[in-house]
C-alpha cells in the first residue's frame, strides 16, 4: 500500500518530465537569479541577533487540508523578517500543499533574509530549478532518497552555490549525512503515527557531527518547546503551521517570539 510520501514522489517524477520539456536546464541557467550569490541560511540560523526560526508560509497540508487559503504572502513574510526570523521557508509543491513557484517569487521580492525552497527534490533538474528561482537553501528529505541520491543532489547544490538542509525522521537515516550537508533537520513527528516525540529527536541529535547546524522540525506549538529544544542543542526551528493557522500569521509570529526566553 502506497503512502502519501510515495504518491508525492511519484508525482514529482512526472512533474520533472513535464517541466524539463517546457524549460531545459540550459534555459534555467539563463535565469537572472542563477548567478546571484546566495545568502547563507546556516549563518542566519546561528546569528545572535536572530531567533533561529525558519518561519514557513504553507497554505495547506495533505493531512489537514487548507490551513490558510487567503493570507497575503508578501505581508506575512515581511512580518516574519521584521520580527526576527532567520530564514523564510516557502512551499512550492502545488498538488499537495497549494504552493507554487509564483508564491516563492513573490516572497523573494520583499525579503533580505535567506529563503528556503520547501519541496520534494528527487531529480537533479529540480536543483537547477531551485537555483533559478533564487533560493538560498534547498531541502532534501532523507525518507524519499537513497544515500547515493542525497550525496549527488547535495553535491550538485553546492556546485551551484546553494546550501542544503537534510531532513531526517529516524536514526537509520543518519548514514545519509555527508560533507555537502549544511543543516540537518530532525522531524519531531513520526511519519507513520504522526505523533510528536521530542525525546526521540534529542536522541538523534546526540549522534550528529558537532559542526552541523541542527534544526528541529514539526510539532513546535509554543515558545517553551523552542526553549527546551535550544537547551538540548538545536540551533534552528522550522515552524509554519503554528503561525499559518491564524488569520494574521505575521502577528502570530511576533507574539510567539516575544515569549521566547532563551
Amino acid at each position: 500500500m502506497s503512502t502519501i510520501l510515495d504518491q508525492i514522489v511519484a508525482k514529482k517524477h512526472q512533474e520533472v518530465k513535464v517541466r524539463q520539456a517546457y524549460a531545459s536546464i540550459d534555459v534555467l541557467q539563463q535565469s537572472p537569479c542563477f548567478l546571484t550569490k546566495v545568502r547563507s541560511a546556516k549563518a542566519a540560523v546561528i546569528a545572535r541577533d536572530k531567533t533561529g526560526i525558519i518561519a514557513e508560509f504553507k497554505r495547506r497540508s495533505p493531512s489537514k487540508g487548507f490551513i490558510n487559503e487567503t493570507a497575503d504572502i508578501q505581508k506575512v513574510v515581511k512580518a516574519y523578517e521584521a520580527h526576527g526570523a532567520s530564514v523564510v521557508s516557502v512551499l512550492t509543491d502545488e498538488d499537495f500543499f497549494a504552493g507554487s513557484s509564483e508564491l516563492f517569487a513573490q516572497a523573494k521580492e520583499v525579503l533580505t533574509i535567506p529563503l528556503l525552497r520547501k519541496d520534494f527534490i528527487v531529480d537533479p533538474y529540480q536543483v537547477y530549478e531551485t537555483k533559478a528561482m533564487g533560493a538560498d537553501l534547498m531541502l532534501l528529505i532523507a525518507e524519499c532518497l537513497t544515500r547515493d541520491e542525497v550525496y549527488a543532489l547535495a553535491q550538485l547544490a553546492h556546485a551551484l552555490g546553494l546550501e542544503v538542509l537534510l531532513e531526517l525522521h529516524s536514526e537509520d537515516q543518519l548514514e545519509k549525512v555527508n560533507e555537502y550537508i549544511d543543516l540537518v533537520g530532525i522531524n519531531n513527528r513520526d511519519l507513520k503515527t504522526f505523533a510528536v516525540d521530542l525525546e526521540k529527536s534529542k536522541q538523534i541529535l546526540s549522534q550528529l557531527p558537532t559542526d552541523l547546524v541542527k534544526v528541529a522540525e514539526s510539532g513546535i506549538s509554543n515558545p517553551a518547546v523552542v526553549d527546551e529544544l535550544r537547551e538540548a542543542g538545536f540551533q534552528g526551528f522550522l515552524i509554519g503551521e503554528e503561525f499559518m493557522k491564524h488569520e494574521n500569521p505575521g502577528d502570530a509570529f511576533a507574539a510567539f517570539v516575544k515569549k521566547l526566553t532563551v
